[in-house]
C-alpha cells in the first residue's frame, strides 16, 4: 500500500476500546494519534505520549491554520487532533488510528471522508454497568451519568462504517484486526498489485 488508512475508533467508557487498542498496535505498522491540548500535565504524564502539551495561542493560531481535525473547549482548555503527524504518518504508508468520542468523531468524517470509522459496543447495557462498577474507581452517581452518557453515544453508531461488540476480548481484536485487514484488501487500496502481477508475467 502507497498510503495508509486512517481509522476512527469509539466506544462509551467502559467498552474496552484502550485494551483492544493496545493488542493492536502491537502489530507495529499502526501509529496511534496523541491528542494536543492546553491543559497542563498532570502528574506522571508525558508531553508527546499522553498529550501534546502546548499553549493556547499555538492551539489557536492551528484552528486558525486548518491544522486540526477536530477539537474542542473544556473547562478552558482545548483539546483536539493535530493534522499534520496523521496527513505524514498517512503518507509514509502507516495506518493511524483516532480514539476519539463520538462528536469529534463526526467532525473528522466529515473531512476526512476516506477514513474508516468503527464503534465498539458492550454486551449490553446491564454489562456496561457492571463492568464501570468493577473498575472501583468511580461512584454511584458518576457511573448512572456514564451509563447515561453510553446511551446517547451508541445512537451515534449507526453513523459509522463498522459495528463491533466486546464480548470477549480475544474476539474483539480479532475482530478489529479483520476490519484493517479488510481495508488493506480493498481495491483502491491494492490497484498497484494488478501491474505488478502483469510485469512479472
Amino acid at each position: 500500500m502507497s498510503k495508509g488508512v486512517l481509522f476512527i475508533v469509539s466506544a462509551p467508557s467502559g467498552c474496552g476500546k484502550g485494551t483492544i487498542l493496545a493488542e493492536i498496535l502491537k502489530s507495529g505498522n499502526i501509529y496511534y494519534s496523541i491528542s494536543a491540548t492546553t491543559r497542563s500535565p498532570r502528574p506522571g504524564e508525558v508531553n508527546g505520549v499522553n498529550y501534546h502539551f502546548i499553549s493556547k495561542e499555538e492551539f489557536e493560531e492551528l484552528i486558525e491554520n486548518n491544522g486540526v481535525l477536530e477539537y474542542a473547549s473544556y473547562c478552558d482548555n482545548y483539546y483536539g487532533t493535530p493534522r499534520k503527524p496523521v496527513e505524514d504518518m498517512l503518507n509514509e504508508g502507516k495506518h493511524v488510528i483516532l480514539e476519539i468520542e463520538v462528536q469529534g468523531a463526526l467532525k473528522v468524517m466529515q473531512k476526512c471522508p476516506d477514513a474508516v470509522s468503527v464503534f465498539i459496543l458492550p454486551p449490553s447495557m446491564k454489562e456496561l454497568e457492571r463492568r464501570l462498577r468493577k473498575r472501583g474507581t468511580e461512584d454511584n452517581d458518576v457511573i448512572k451519568k456514564r451509563l447515561s452518557q453510553a446511551e446517547d453515544e451508541i445512537k451515534y453508531a449507526e453513523n459509522y462504517d463498522y459495528i463491533m461488540v466486546n464480548c470477549e476480548l480475544e474476539k474483539a481484536v480479532n475482530d478489529l484486526a479483520a476490519i484493517i485487514r479488510a481495508e488493506e484488501l480493498k481495491k483502491e487500496n491494492t490497484i498497484n498489485l494488478i501491474d505488478e502481477v502483469l510485469c512479472n508475467a
